[in-house]
């Protein structure tokens, strides 16, 4: 008995012992030292300086130039710094020397005497080892472009005092005295052949004041004065703008198509409403179209708000949205635009049920939208899984506040789609709105059948165009490309050659980037780039009006920039030079874009690029 007793005494004396130790080692221990355990009043440090670096083989990379690790209780503890490279580099000190080209994944990180660690990262590229640097290509802009009138020419009556010039781009006539009659001074294209078939005719036009035309289309089969008919007393204002002419023929002949600027007084009872004197007009382009056939539109797909999956929101880069659905509709809340990111950032996906398309096939859309402090975007079909990789068709949205906005179109698909939306990207903020919500309604999808087509063409005074000349002017690679072009609302442009600069005016803004694109090396007049070798676009640019835009060098026939960049222009001239990071296993041919368009730019009015300098560098790799 005494035995046991003495046995239970002594396990009772082991677990107090054990009970002792665990306490001393818990009160020895240095929280700060487990990540997990709570911080108390410490807080993590601050790295900054971190940016992404470019260098080339061979040659030695410090990480630490400029870095610097700050922590609110230790101080300065850059000391502490340290650096791990996917692949894997042997830093030193901060430096290393890469041997081979590529890109490397940074993650820099230091811990503070507390225990909290903080992380940072960057991209080294390493480029492959090259020779100096040399001019490759220089724009030579004292050059000018060659000018064509298209078969506009000019007449002047003798009662009227004006000159006409092809100049900057566009077709100028310059009016000191109207003379007497409407057809004192008149632009006449002649023999424009026509056949039973609708015709418009859009002559984008403005006036230093306003003022009136007279738009025929004159019978030339006619034994006298006949028309197919004409559009009278309209206004040309001071910004530019469409006037058009719509009229019809029964078989086929010929038109004479008569813009006629000379005076007229809409109201002979108002003789004060009349042509001014010493004005200027400037016409842009002149778009024709040729309408034949009939079309058939049948609806397949029809949004039903109610059931509510009609409509579904995507949101990134610090973005946040929301759908919520009526019985008639769907209001896309926007909570918050995006930090960062981008047009892409925010997306109201539109489903079309059990729809599927198919390549080469006739569609059509159209919806209404109401957006609470208007809206700029993208309307795609496309994939709803694959995105742009998978697309049917590309417009455009621009809803001003509070209205209610129809979108629509007909267009081919470029490519079978099983899961195809109607995907709105309208990640950029509306100007001073910090949230938004848009109303969708009335979707409707459908099949388009019948014979009807529609041929455009453009007239344009420069020797360049996708509907012109474009390659036969090879001295001069750039062109425009406009939203307009593509019969979207906004986005008018031309450009020219004057004392030695390049210069691009943009008569009307788009509100997305590529409804004013400047472009060299399209089509025709391709900029070939040769193989292994790195590539430097310099650019010396100014605008009248503070505007920015994106810079691409993209491979022709893909979307892979191989440069994407940005430039922001004042009144005064900057260089900004651009660089690829990749050689080129074979010669390759390039378009370098300039792309305007924005919300902002749409609301500047008229802006003009001055380019002073365009310059590729290239260095061969050794």
């Amino acid at each position: 008995m005494k035995k046991k007793n003495i046995l239970i005494i002594a396990a009772i004396v082991l677990v107090i012992a054990a009970v002792a130790l665990v306490l001393i080692l818990t009160q020895g221990k240095d929280k700060g030292s487990d990540k997990n355990a709570p911080a108390g009043d410490n807080t993590a440090p601050v790295i900054t300086g971190v940016q992404d670096s470019v260098v080339e083989a061979g040659t030695e990379f410090d990480a630490l130039a400029g870095v610097t690790a700050t922590d609110a209780q230790d101080g300065d503890v850059s000391a502490k710094l340290t650096i791990e490279s996917t692949p894997a580099l042997n830093f030193k000190n901060g430096k290393a020397t890469p041997e081979n080209a590529g890109s490397y994944e940074l993650v820099y990180s230091v811990t503070d005497n507390g225990g909290l660690t903080a992380e940072a990262y960057a991209t080294l590229t390493v480029t492959k080892k090259t020779s100096a640097e040399e001019v490759y290509k220089t724009f030579d802009f004292s050059t000018k472009p060659v000018t064509d009138n298209r078969g506009w020419e000019a007449r002047i009556g003798e009662n009227a005092t004006a000159t006409t010039e092809l100049k900057q781009g566009s077709y100028v006539i310059e009016i000191a005295n109207p003379g007497n009659g409407d057809d004192d001074v008149q632009l006449a294209k002649a023999g424009y052949a026509v056949k039973a078939a609708d015709y418009r005719v859009k002559i984008w036009a403005k006036s230093t004041k306003p003022t009136y035309a007279h738009i025929l289309a004159r019978n030339e089969n006619a034994e006298g004065w006949d028309t197919f008919g004409g559009a009278y007393n309209v206004v040309i204002g001071e910004e530019i703008a469409p006037l058009e002419l719509n009229f019809s023929c029964a078989g086929e002949g010929s038109a004479e198509l008569l813009i006629n600027l000379g005076k007229i007084t809409p109201n002979p009872d108002n003789a004060a409403d009349t042509t001014p004197e010493d004005f200027v007009v400037t016409i842009d382009k002149i778009e024709m179209y040729e309408i034949s056939g009939e079309e058939i539109m049948t609806p397949v797909y029809t949004a039903s708000f109610a059931a509510g999956d009609a409509v579904y929101a995507e949101a990134g880069d610090g973005a946040n949205a929301k759908v919520e659905f009526g019985d008639a509709s769907a209001d896309f809340i926007i909570e918050n635009y995006p930090t960062e990111g981008g047009i892409w950032s925010v997306k109201a996906n539109i489903t079309l049920g059990d729809v599927k398309i198919v390549k080469d096939e006739k569609y059509y859309y159209s919806f209404t939208v109401n957006a609470l402090n208007g809206q700029s975007g993208e309307v795609l079909v496309e994939s709803a899984a694959r995105g742009w990789e998978c697309r049917a068709n590309f417009n455009s949205l621009s809803a001003q506040a509070g209205e209610a906005t129809v979108v629509s179109a007909i267009f081919t698909a470029e490519a079978d789609i099983d899961d195809p939306v109607i995907r709105l990207q309208i990640g950029n903020a509306p100007e001073g709105a910090a949230a938004n919500t848009i109303t969708i309604s009335d979707v409707v999808f459908g099949t388009v059948g019948g014979d009807k087509e529609t041929v455009k063409t453009i007239d344009t005074f420069v020797a360049f165009g996708r509907s012109s000349a474009n390659g036969l002017d090879t001295a001069f690679p750039w062109e425009t490309f406009n939203g307009t072009d593509e019969d979207n609302e906004r986005g008018v442009g031309t450009v020219w050659t004057e004392n030695g600069s390049f210069f691009y005016r943009i008569d009307n803004g788009g509100a997305v980037d590529w409804h004013n694109k400047l472009i060299c090396g399209y089509t025709g007049n391709p900029l070939t780039l040769e193989a292994d070798s790195y590539y430097t676009i310099e650019i010396t640019a100014r605008a009248t009006k503070d505007v920015s835009c994106s810079v691409f060098l993209n491979p022709m026939g893909n979307w892979d920039p191989r440069v994407a960049e940005g430039m922001s222009l004042t009144n005064e001239f900057q260089t900004f030079r651009f660089s690829t990071k990749d050689t080129f296993i074979m010669d390759m041919n390039f378009e370098l874009l300039f792309q305007f368009g924005s919300e902002a730019l749409s609301k500047l009015g008229e802006v003009t690029v001055e380019f002073s300098n365009v310059t590729i560098y290239r260095t061969k790799v050794m």
